[in-house]
């Protein structure tokens, strides 16, 4: 069980801070279960209600500083996606990003980074799935690393691109 002030990780919302435990004041809210009022660390003006034995979303704690440089150095040796069948694509990518693994993260961002490069190669636009997907994988992965590094996401978008366009 979290504490009061753990920054943890919450399903695609991505990074939170847990701000109570108890039952919140809403209605419809059952009695004799305690739940998390999460702040989303990135979206100021929201809370989630969770119930604490909730193991639908993953919850988890922010990865350690320590953890964070750890993927960092092994960004490199972090292996494409396999895709074999391309009408699945898009199913891969939410598969992946649902297990709310950085290292899958970056997984995802290297798959459609070289793929993008060969569609441009060969004339061809880039799609629509894997700009969002690119997208969702590079603000989660991103917004933790900050977060366990002490700095700016934009600062771990200059790391992290360094180190895996260049690999």
């Amino acid at each position: 069980m979290f504490k009061v002030g753990d920054l943890i990780v919450y399903g695609n919302t991505g990074v939170c801070k847990v701000e109570k435990i108890g039952k919140p004041d809403l209605a419809g809210v059952s009695d004799n279960k305690e739940y998390y009022t999460l702040l989303p660390y990135y979206s100021k003006n929201s809370r989630i209600f969770t119930p604490c034995d909730n193991d639908k979303v993953v919850m988890r704690p922010v990865m350690s500083k320590k953890e964070a440089e750890k993927l960092l150095k092994e960004i490199p040796e972090i292996d494409l996606l396999v895709i074999t069948d391309e009408k699945k694509r898009e199913e891969c990518y939410k598969a992946t990003m649902r297990s709310c693994d950085c290292r899958e993260f970056v997984s995802i961002l290297k798959t459609i980074y070289t793929r993008k490069k060969i569609r441009l190669a060969e004339g061809k636009k880039v799609t629509a799935s894997d700009e969002r997907y690119f997208s969702m994988a590079e603000d989660k992965l991103f917004g933790e690393l900050a977060i366990a590094l002490g700095i700016e996401k934009s600062a771990v978008r200059t790391k992290v691109q360094g180190i895996a366009w260049e690999a």
